[in-house]
């Protein structure tokens, strides 16, 4: 084996391996420190995603209700077409009644008749009276021809001839009040006799054979009632909510509590055109066709209004969302709408018609996403986290 060139070191060999151990030990550390540096930027980055994500408020989402009908029940009172308490107009007692309760009357029918002996013997003494003024006006007379054929002899003078025809006039004067005051006794006399002033049942009869009879006092009862109940009026106050929807000729819908599960149909036919103030409600007359003479008069009834869902003054849709979910600002009520994209929208609306729990207002359409329970620092374009109910409002 040949000897080493002079200078030459056997120890200097191993330095290529060392010079490669180094250069892997380096792009090993490299890599290392890369992969920290990259671990550290993603964690950073899902913490960053997580903090704003935990910031995104959760909403529970409702979408409105739509108001095809909005019904309306309210208590009512059924009154004849038309009543009449029938009173005495002279004193007496009663001779005879030919009608009770429930009985049928026409127009003119004799009810009832009164045995008026004062009157009679007034109407008597009148007779008599008028008789007498009748003879001292005749005779006024014959003397007043008599005076006027001796003045035009100047056999009396002018003085006592204007004075017999002045006592002449003045006993025609008497007999004309006479005959007054028997007039009055007779149409007095005629009021013994009790009769229906139109076509229709008797509701009432307070009166017996016997009864005193005692006419123009405050403490007089009407002897008898008569109603008409071929049309029977139902009125009912309407709250000034739906004053305005009120039409003339609309169809509603009532029950009675002595028909239960049968519906009777009547129309408007008037309305008070004013409130209230006390009650805050407007008059409304509906008509009902009682041929069947099933109600009667006096009778509860519930009657139920059905409205389309439109705002009358505006022409809109109305659709119903629940008062929780209102918010309240400077520019007026409003609620918080979520967009598409999953961003608060503030929109305006007008509430019509407050049910309690809901509302019915215009200014949205059926098909948004109205936030329920909104917190009171939403603003526009503000993002938020969609939590949809189980059952959506109104369905």
């Amino acid at each position: 084996m040949p000897d080493p060139a002079p200078g030459t070191i056997q120890g200097d060999r191993p330095q290529p391996r060392l010079g490669r151990f180094v250069l892997i030990a380096g792009a090993v550390f490299a890599l290392v420190l890369v992969a920290g540096t990259l671990l550290r930027l993603h964690a950073r980055h899902l913490l960053h995603a997580s903090t704003q994500a935990a910031a995104i408020p959760t909403v529970s989402i409702v979408h409105p209700g739509g108001m095809a009908t909005d019904r309306l029940v309210l208590p009512g009172r059924l009154q004849a077409w038309y009543s009449a308490p029938v009173y005495a107009r002279t004193n007496g007692y009663l001779r005879r009644w030919y009608v009770d309760i429930g009985e049928k009357v026409q127009e003119g029918q004799l009810l009832a008749e009164i045995d008026t002996p004062d009157v009679d013997q007034q109407l008597a003494a009148a007779r008599a009276a008028l008789a007498t003024r009748t003879a001292q006006r005749d005779l006024a007379g014959i003397t007043t021809r008599r005076w006027d054929r001796l003045n035009a002899q100047n056999a009396v003078s002018q003085q006592e001839t204007d004075e017999r025809r002045g006592n002449f006039a003045a006993s025609e004067a008497m007999r004309h009040e006479a005959a007054a005051d028997v007039e009055r006794l007779q149409t007095l006399s005629g009021f013994k006799h009790i009769v229906a002033p139109f076509a229709g049942v008797v509701t009432s009869r307070a009166t017996d054979i016997g009864a005193l009879i005692a006419a123009g006092t405050a403490a007089a009862q009407p002897l008898f009632t008569v109603s008409d109940v071929v049309r029977l009026r139902l009125y009912v106050s309407v709250p000034q909510t739906y004053a305005a929807r009120m039409q003339d000729g609309m169809v509603v819908a009532f029950t009675v509590p002595d028909y239960p599960g049968r519906t009777f149909q009547a129309h408007l036919i008037h309305s008070s055109d004013a409130v209230d103030p006390q009650s805050g409600a407007m008059l409304v007359q509906l008509v009902y066709d009682n041929g069947e003479n099933l109600l009667k008069p006096g009778a509860y009834a519930q009657i139920a209004f059905t409205f389309p869902g439109t705002d009358p003054s505006r022409g809109t849709d109305l659709v119903r969302v629940p008062a929780s979910s209102l918010l309240f600002r400077r520019n007026g009520t409003t609620v918080a709408l979520m967009d598409s994209s999953h961003h608060v929208k503030i929109q305006p609306i007008t509430i019509v018609t407050d049910f309690g729990t809901e509302l019915a207002v215009t200014g949205l359409p059926p098909q948004s996403a109205v936030i329920d329970n909104p917190r009171d620092d939403l603003r526009d374009g503000d993002a938020v986290e969609p939590r949809e109910p189980e059952h959506p409002h109104g369905a």
